[in-house]
């Protein structure tokens, strides 16, 4: 990291590494312990000594084999309360799905036959905050984080967090009023931490996590900015990507975006509706799987599926099903990048992206999550290898990063509490002061 990133990139998101049993991470199995394959807290440290080191909080849920998990199956006392146990007769189509799978799975306990609230899959059982001891236990936890040198915590699936019956459960006030909990508990014990907000969500929904600009996140995901400039260089026409980026506002001087268009998950519909026609995500659905890449779903209400997430590498997207030339998909891609370095806020750069890296559709036929697409672990020496090669893709698009990177690190405009002035010049030209 240091040889590579040391005059380009300020700061690391680790993702999450803890010991966990599925999804790459986030099915945590002990929220204190590093993953004895990655590491040790020692080695966090170091790193956060050298970087300024966001973690991720997976509080929405646990795995299956988590010690307070694994008590409640035995009937341990203390813990008889951490889930949310539900009848499975209970109405529960007003709940917001962010997956096409089952909300309740069925576990044996020691009391008998149990259905808990499960959000993400099987292996992922939600919290129930209604317990103060979770909250309790949560708040020790992300306190270590602090401890062991996290300067971002970002919070995962944060949305989701409490659960009424006969509601959405997303975004529901007691979700916004334990951020403020856990915003009001780190400022006093982590003045300078920052809390970062991961909600895949309609952008007016994803931005009510700034609060009132002093008391919530202080930085907000930009997730519509992905799928908008996907739209526009696929269609060539920038009038949603410009409209949707003059209205742009923060609630005060205190909080900014997180601007990205790739993670280690795919990229977001949701927030991108309302700001394009339906039938224009649905086009960024069909391009998607004409490139190569998969689309996952989300269960409606009225039982139907929608798009929910376009699993493909960005540089793919960005393809075009009749071919480009090499050093026109290469641009095509710096473009899309350079957006996304000039938006007010700080920018986050996926290591694939950073890299140069294409999909991996190999990892998600062996593994059956679509997501493993844009998550293939690195080999080291071939990284290394191919960076030194001036005309690998991973070495161009590095080399044009680094250019883009340090442009943006000399001048004082682009500083996260800058100004933008988003400029009309027609619909074939995204223009930004």
């Amino acid at each position: 990291a240091r040889d590579y990133l040391n005059d380009i990139i300020p700061g690391i998101h680790i993702l999450p590494f803890f010991t966990y049993t599925s999804d790459d991470g986030f099915s945590v199995s002990d929220y204190s312990r590093v993953d004895p394959a990655l590491g040790t807290w020692d080695d966090i440290e170091a790193i956060a000594s050298e970087f300024c080191l966001m973690v991720d909080a997976v509080i929405n849920h646990c795995s299956i084999r988590h010690p307070w998990f694994q008590g409640y199956l035995k009937g341990n006392p203390k813990y008889q309360n951490y889930f949310i146990e539900v009848s499975p007769g209970t109405d529960l189509s007003m709940v917001a799905r962010p997956r096409a799978l089952p909300l309740l799975t069925r576990f044996q306990t020691m009391a008998g036959e149990k259905y808990l609230w499960t959000t993400f899959s099987a292996d992922q059982v939600d919290l129930n905050y209604k317990n103060p001891e979770v909250l309790l236990d949560i708040l020790t936890v992300l306190l270590e984080y602090a401890g062991h040198g996290a300067q971002m915590i970002r919070l995962d699936a944060i949305a989701y967090l409490w659960k009424e019956t006969g509601t959405s459960c997303l975004h529901l006030p007691q979700t916004h009023w334990i951020i403020r909990l856990v915003r009001a508990v780190l400022g006093e014990t982590a003045p300078t931490l920052r809390l970062i907000t991961e909600t895949n969500v309609p952008h007016r929904d994803n931005i009510s996590y700034f609060g009132d600009g002093s008391n919530e996140a202080r930085l907000v995901y930009n997730f519509a900015l992905p799928p908008l400039v996907l739209h526009s260089i696929q269609k060539q026409n920038t009038r949603a990507l410009t409209s949707w980026a003059a209205g742009l506002r923060l609630p005060s001087n205190e909080v900014t975006f997180f601007n990205f268009l790739a993670s280690h998950d795919g990229i977001g519909l949701n927030p991108a509706r309302g700001i394009l026609k339906e039938q224009e995500v649905e086009d960024l659905a069909d391009m998607a799987i004409r490139l190569g890449g998969q689309v996952s779903y989300k269960n409606n209400p009225d039982g139907s599926q929608s798009p929910y997430e376009l699993n493909i590498n960005y540089f793919d997207a960005l393809g075009d099903p009749q071919g480009l030339l090499p050093q026109q998909h290469i641009r095509r891609f710096m473009a899309a990048q350079a957006v996304m370095l000039a938006m007010q806020g700080v920018p986050g750069i996926y290591v694939h992206s950073l890299l140069g890296s294409r999909g991996w559709p190999e990892g998600a036929a062996l593994t059956g999550q679509k997501r493993t697409i844009n998550r293939q672990k690195f080999q080291t020496e071939q990284v290394q290898a191919e960076l030194a090669g001036p005309q690998s893709l991973r070495s161009q698009v590095y080399r044009a990063y680094c250019d883009l990177l340090k442009a943006r690190a000399a001048s004082p405009a682009f500083h996260p509490a800058g100004s933008m002035q988003v400029l009309d010049l027609g619909d074939q030209t995204f223009c930004l002061v």
